[in-house]
């Protein structure tokens, strides 16, 4: 409510000599207006044709309210205060309206030999990154400048403890691993696609309805770049330890990503029997399954 209030309060305070037509607010403002009005009796309101009219009467509690619910109001905040404090100054809440981070930090490990080159000459040894302080950190802004690539194979993991341990990887891989956890954020797809990363890019994600989800995302902006990593035997893992609640919960996912992406993974046709195989027997399974027997 206070957002609509706030917003209500601050047209009608904008608005030449205090009154403001009822069709500037909407349904929620005007609602929250009303509200006010019957609390305080500081604005009044008449009919005026098939609309209705909105005037302030008492400015000084007008004013008083609004500069509650919005500390900072007609204040000139710094361009460049960050989403979240400018938030608190208007609302008092840092996620009162859009308050992403600017930057997103992609945390990353190497299997064998992987260096990343960025085009201004710079380069990472990730592997003595590694070695040395067990992983690296990639910041991702709007910026990207420097343009990170490499040449080796690049997997993206949901779980940490793929993260943590890399010994579930084939054998003789040099690669680069990623970690994004759950739902992958905008701005990591977003910076896959702004130039190629690496010649191959395999998602590995928990095979439930949020995994499916990415899939697609990441699909749909990197085409053939990019596979559907699926563990050996995953059959038989799904059904000794596939999960019916996980599959519950992420049933929304899972029903909203089909039809745009089946269409899209019919040459994948391991991913299409994986799929069906979920949606037969009602069973997700967790990424850390691959560490346990199939058999």
């Amino acid at each position: 409510m206070s957002s609509a209030l706030r917003a209500a309060l601050g047209k009608i305070i904008d608005s030449q000599d205090g009154q403001l037509a009822g069709s500037r607010l909407t349904a929620a403002q005007k609602n929250a207006l009303e509200q006010f009005m019957r609390q305080t009796a500081a604005i009044t309101h008449q009919t005026s044709g098939r609309g209705v009219i909105y005037r302030i009467k008492d400015p000084v509690t007008v004013e008083r309210h609004w500069r509650e619910i919005s500390p900072s109001a007609g204040d000139e905040l710094d361009a460049d205060l960050p989403k979240r404090a400018a938030n608190i100054a208007q609302s008092r809440m840092s996620k009162s309206a859009a308050h992403g981070h600017e930057c997103y930090y992609l945390m990353l490990r190497a299997v064998g030999n992987a260096t990343w080159y960025s085009d201004n000459g710079d380069s990472l040894d990730l592997q003595d990154v590694t070695q040395k302080f067990g992983a690296a950190v990639l910041a991702i802004d709007g910026d990207c400048e420097q343009n990170w690539h490499t040449q080796g194979e690049l997997w993206l993991v949901e779980n940490q403890a793929l993260f943590d341990r890399l010994d579930w990887l084939p054998q003789d891989c040099n690669a680069t691993v990623a970690y994004y956890s759950g739902q992958m954020r905008k701005q990591l797809i977003d910076w896959l696609a702004l130039r190629k990363r690496a010649p191959r890019i395999w998602l590995f994600p928990d095979y439930d309805g949020v995994g499916l989800s990415n899939y697609l995302r990441i699909k749909q902006v990197l085409g053939s770049q990019v596979n559907f990593w699926l563990m050996p035997d995953w059959g038989k893992r799904l059904l000794r330890y596939g999960n019916n609640k996980l599959w519950q919960d992420t049933a929304r996912e899972f029903n909203a990503a089909l039809p745009g992406l089946l269409p899209m993974i019919q040459d994948e046709l391991e991913l299409c029997l994986l799929v069906e195989f979920m949606q037969r027997n009602g069973l997700a399974l967790e990424q850390e399954a691959i560490w346990l027997s199939g058999d």
